[in-house]
């Protein structure tokens, strides 16, 4: 079981990416996979509980057994790593780096 995610990098304040979460041994519609992010210097948090201000929005491709999420006009404050998770099923991808300059 393993989850793998990609998509990050370095990009200026104001820019968009779309980071993707692909599920091996298990159905990414299983064990309520979620997006979290760690950033420096603070506790990990989910992205969902976080004040984003609706610039990021998750999506799902089932056919490619994929979870994406989509970050939007983003600020220096949403540079942070950013992973999938599931606490149900105790397991949480390495994560990807997303970097915002101002």
């Amino acid at each position: 079981v393993q989850l793998v995610e990609s998509g990050g990098g370095l990009v200026q304040s104001g820019g968009s990416l779309r980071l993707s979460c692909t599920a091996s041994g298990l159905a990414i519609t299983n064990g309520n996979i979620r997006w979290a992010r760690k950033a420096p210097g603070k506790g990990p948090e989910y992205v969902s509980s976080a004040n984003t201000g609706g610039r990021f929005t998750t999506s799902r491709d089932s056919a490619k057994n994929t979870l994406y999420l989509s970050l939007n006009n983003l600020k220096p404050e949403d540079t942070a790593l950013y992973y999938c998770t599931s606490g149900s099923l105790g397991i949480s991808g390495r994560g990807t780096q997303v970097t915002v300059s101002s």
